[in-house]
């Protein structure tokens, strides 16, 4: 017993002297449109959701992973010439053997090469939410954690929220809502607003288009009822998947019925994603996925209200 504890004792000192690490896409400050006030958002990599629509696929995984820019490409070489792998100019071709090291970033003359997600340490990423803090303190402003999907790193989320919670820092998360709730019970608990994806209310169409059924997420829906944050249900409303007046009427009933106090939000489907895809050599989006009109929107809204929901933008 006596060995037993004193191994368990130098793990948990090895685990402090290492530090909590993970995948980070990036630390984005002076956000606007994550909560309330200017925010720092805290991109987190790996996603169990495959949507066809995603506009941040290099999310998908938890890896180093470098992005290529052809336009931005002038043929130089000097990628070439520091890459370990010996990988070429264009390294989509041979995006197999990418280690994501990123030592052809840093010698890049035109920004062709970018690091899309990287290893860090927990520590770093809290001194440079530092950095900002009167910018918090003045706008009501805080910290959002999205990604990627901040749930998929739950130890790494959790030594995030604790630190900057005890910090006095105010925390918004924004999920696809499928994770173990459990795993996160207590980061979720640190939060002041909870922003929480519904693609679509059928199982089948969901899965059809994210990969996953909606079971998990709705059940985790219903799980936000014993968390003390304020909720946000948020639909990315798709042109031609899930933009019809009858699944947004179903949703706004399932959230009047098990989350009566969370409001809703419509976040018309944008392109913004392209450049990501096309710098991690990934074949495009649908061009059958469109964004609905304003009008067509703005009845959507009229249909949450009229299930008794209120309408949150944070846009």
């Amino acid at each position: 017993m006596q060995i037993s504890c004193q191994h368990d004792k130098r793990n948990k000192e090895r685990k402090i002297i290492m530090g909590v690490k993970g995948y980070i896409m990036q630390a984005q400050p002076f956000s606007v449109n994550d909560g309330e006030g200017i925010r720092t958002t805290i991109f987190m990599a790996g996603c169990p959701l495959r949507c066809k629509w995603c506009s941040n696929p290099e999310g998908f995984s938890q890896k180093p992973l470098v992005g290529w820019y052809e336009r931005k490409c002038i043929g130089c070489g000097a990628c070439t010439k520091v890459c370990p792998q010996g990988i070429g100019i264009n390294m989509n071709l041979e995006r197999d053997k990418c280690i994501g090291c990123g030592a052809c970033v840093d010698v890049c003359p035109k920004g062709a090469r970018s690091r899309l997600v990287t290893f860090r340490d927990a520590d770093e990423v809290i001194a440079e939410v530092k950095k900002h803090s009167i910018f918090y303190q003045y706008s009501g402003g805080g910290v959002t954690f999205s990604g990627g999907e901040a749930t998929a790193q739950p130890e790494l989320l959790d030594y995030l929220t604790s630190k900057l919670y005890d910090m006095g820092y105010s925390l918004d998360i924004e999920t696809c809502g499928y994770f173990k709730f459990e795993s996160v019970k207590k980061s979720l608990e640190r939060m002041d607003l909870i922003f929480m994806d519904l693609k679509h209310m059928d199982p089948d169409v969901h899965r059809q288009y994210t990969g996953v059924s909606n079971a998990r997420t709705l059940k985790n829906i219903q799980n936000l009822n014993l968390v003390p944050a304020d909720v946000v249900i948020r639909i990315p409303v798709i042109g031609g998947v899930n933009d019809s007046e009858e699944n947004i009427r179903k949703s706004a009933a399932f959230v009047h019925k098990n989350l009566p106090k969370a409001k809703m939000e419509l976040l018309p489907y944008h392109k913004f994603g392209t450049i990501k895809y096309e710098a991690l050599g990934m074949e495009l989006p649908s061009a059958d996925f469109y964004r609905p009109t304003p009008e067509a929107m703005q009845k959507l809204k009229e249909i949450i209200v009229s299930e008794g929901v209120k309408i949150a933008d944070y846009r």
